[in-house]
């Protein structure tokens, strides 16, 4: 069974008949905005299928629906969708507002990095959310890996200072460092995810970061506005998007992509830690389709 098999089936092409007719285009349309793909990017993907069907001369609906996979997959093609870890150590932020699952995904690929061979460390920057440390700590224990934290209501810049301290020192290959869910309207929390931000500047001049921004796909066009403010406010280098089997509305990965050029880079499908993993824009079009 392929990964993206426990996606919520919308079945986009399932009503069609075999006629590529006017009335197929709107039903399409019609299709992939309910699939929240968001009425700008459907329209540019289904104008896109139908330059396709002309230059390729396709005539069938299957055919057409071979031609709209690889549509969309070039669409979701957004930038680098790898982890860039090319120093040691390398960093990995995660953001997102409360609820989204970053400390369950954090703990699902520093298990899949320490799994790979990498010497992995988390940081507790959560100090705002009760047990937010201890929720990681049950994390790094499964996984085996070594965490950073202080006390509830500690500077998160502090804990992230001691983190790089115990990153270099301990020769870590990857840091993964979690933060308060963040309300993207609360320009407090981004001034401290700025300070964070200035701490590993310092601390590890040149390494290899990434900002990944934690989304529940279950949340459709709102996690869009999300992804937008906080592209403005922090900066994102990768979306992981989560809870992908909880919807039917797996069309705002393309919106990602499309409107703010950046990668998904991990998609979520299950509680499970193997239900985490790499976006394949490919195999994602072909089981959306």
């Amino acid at each position: 069974m392929g990964f993206f098999d426990k996606l919520k089936k919308i079945n986009i092409f399932a009503s069609f008949g075999s006629e590529l007719t006017d009335d197929f285009y709107d039903e399409l349309e019609e299709s992939l905005i309910l699939a929240d793909t968001g009425m700008d990017v459907t329209l540019e993907l289904v104008e896109e299928l139908r330059r396709r069907v002309r230059a390729e001369g396709v005539k069938t609906v299957e055919e057409a629906r071979s031609c709209m996979v690889r549509v969309i997959a070039e669409a979701l093609e957004a930038g680098e969708q790898g982890l860039d870890l090319s120093t040691k150590p390398s960093v990995l932020l995660f953001i997102g507002v409360n609820g989204v699952g970053k400390t369950t995904t954090i703990g699902k690929i520093g298990a899949q990095l320490k799994h790979s061979g990498k010497k992995v460390l988390f940081c507790a920057a959560d100090t705002f959310r009760a047990a937010a440390a201890e929720q990681l700590t049950i994390w790094a224990d499964r996984a085996g890996v070594d965490i950073i934290k202080q006390h509830e209501g500690a500077d998160p810049a502090a804990v992230v200072f001691d983190a790089t301290s115990a990153a270099k020192a301990r020769k870590t290959d990857v840091v993964l460092v979690d933060t308060a869910g963040r309300l993207h309207n609360k320009q407090n929390l981004m001034n401290e995810l700025n300070k964070i931000s200035r701490v590993i500047d310092r601390e590890l001049p040149g390494c290899a970061r990434e900002t990944l921004l934690v989304l529940d796909a279950t949340t459709g066009q709102n996690g869009l506005i999300q992804a937008k403010q906080f592209k403005e406010a922090a900066g994102i280098t990768g979306i992981v998007l989560t809870k992908l089997d909880g919807t039917a509305k797996g069309g705002i990965a393309i919106a990602i992509a499309k409107e703010l050029g950046v990668p998904v880079k991990y998609a979520g499908v299950g509680e499970g830690i193997d239900d985490l993993k790499p976006f394949d824009a490919a195999e994602f079009a072909q089981a959306l389709i």
